[in-house]
């Protein structure tokens, strides 16, 4: 593999910027510095540093990314921009969102290759809450609290299991929450708002497994997952599957 993208896989840089730093002479393959991006190295055989620290090849990449709004959430699209046009330079193979928001929705989106903790974030049996920034029009009566928090018919054969509701802010034919629900429904919150009443305007993912938004990044900035972020993504599966685990 050429020397420059194993490195920006490691999440060291961009592929532009792996370039200058082995242009630059910060990194060395057998003790030797390799001044050209495009040698080929082994990642499993070369002993490879970057400023005097050997690097590990890590096998997935994890992102996040604060999605705007007008962005479809697929890899490809013939018509829209979508989240991954957005990532372009980011490093890692065969990245891909997890889960979906809608084009018009904004906020929270995991991009990886790493389809096993993928499969299990969107399992309908994991229960992943996922919380959002809602504004509607109309108001929320406490009926319709009731309703969202018990189960609400959305035209679905079941209706959808029960949600959190917090921070309700009412105004004049105007409110805002925050709705937290453990299923990935097509269109779930919007279905959902409208049953009781409401229309949304506006929609931001704020959270998702744990993982909040980083308030730093602005709409389509993105920034690899830190360390413990992805320990609580993959701890939370542990502790759900250990919890089933005790109910069978």
């Amino acid at each position: 593999m050429r020397l420059d993208k194993l490195i920006s896989q490691m999440q060291i840089g961009t592929r532009s910027q792996v370039k200058e730093y082995i242009r630059n002479g910060s990194v060395t393959v057998n003790g030797q510095v390799v001044k050209k991006p495009e040698c080929k190295v082994n990642a499993l055989e070369d002993k490879i540093c970057y400023m005097g620290r050997e690097l590990c090849f890590q096998k997935f990449a994890y992102y996040m990314l604060n999605k705007p709004s007008g962005v479809v959430t697929a890899t490809k699209d013939s018509h829209d921009q979508t989240v991954m046009d957005l990532m372009h330079d980011a490093a890692g193979k065969d990245l891909f969102p997890v889960g979906r928001l809608d084009k018009d929705t904004e906020g929270l989106l995991l991009v990886t290759n790493d389809g096993t903790l993928s499969h299990k974030l969107l399992s309908p049996k994991m229960h992943v809450v996922k919380t959002y920034y809602v504004e509607c029009e109309g108001a929320l009566t406490s009926e319709g609290i009731f309703m969202l928090e018990q189960g609400v018919d959305i035209g679905d054969e079941k209706i959808t299991l029960p949600a959190s509701v917090s921070n309700v802010k009412q105004l004049d034919g105007t409110y805002s929450m925050l709705l937290s629900i453990t299923e990935g429904r097509f269109h779930q919150v919007k279905r959902m708002i409208h049953a009781v009443g409401g229309n949304v305007t506006y929609l931001k993912r704020i959270s998702f497994g744990g993982l909040f938004l980083d308030k730093t990044l602005a709409n389509g900035a993105w920034r690899p997952l830190r360390q413990e972020e992805i320990m609580q993504l993959a701890n939370q599966n542990q502790n759900k599957n250990q919890n089933k685990n005790k109910e069978d």
